[in-house]
């Protein structure tokens, strides 16, 4: 008997492609960022705490984060029109995309079984995959809490980056 494919990308494996409309007229696409290194992050749902505090969080890291060479794209199943404003509300620059379709969720095994108040239903689950510039997952972390979350972020993609130059 084989063993069955994870519902998500390993460390060291080559992740799922993807192509989705993003915020400020753009499209993200595994395609469009090979040979750069990024940070593909999942939330629920725009405009929510939670998910405020985490883009927000991302935006105050970005220049560090570009001047490293490493891109940010948020996505959730929202639709574009609460995307652009969950964007605009909150002066974000990086793409936030839209997976209304939920192939890339699916794909990267975060639309999961969730529960609250002993009511179960689908949903995001809020996770954070750092992707090196060959499109192979480097880390991922699931069920992010979102307090400090994005330092953790920051001090993987360090290590990344210090590895890279080693390689050089």
């Amino acid at each position: 008997m084989s063993n069955p494919t994870p519902p998500f990308p390993e460390p060291g494996s080559a992740v799922p492609d993807f192509s989705m409309p993003a915020s400020h007229g753009r499209t993200v696409s595994l395609h469009a960022l090979q040979g750069h290194p990024f940070v593909l992050y999942f939330y629920p749902k725009a405009n929510t705490s939670g998910c405020t505090k985490e883009a927000c969080e991302f935006e105050a890291a970005l220049a560090d984060l570009l001047k490293d060479g490493v891109n940010v794209i948020g996505v959730s199943r929202d639709g574009m029109p609460a995307i652009e404003k969950f964007a605009a509300d909150h002066n974000l620059t990086f793409p936030l995309a839209s997976d209304s379709d939920g192939k890339v969720t699916e794909a990267y095994g975060v639309w999961v079984e969730k529960s609250m108040y002993g009511r179960k239903y689908m949903g995001i689950e809020r996770a954070t995959f750092l992707i090196d510039a060959t499109g192979h997952l480097v880390q991922a972390w699931r069920k992010v809490k979102v307090t400090n979350h994005v330092a953790a972020v920051r001090k993987a993609i360090a290590t990344l980056t210090l590895q890279a130059a080693k390689a050089q």
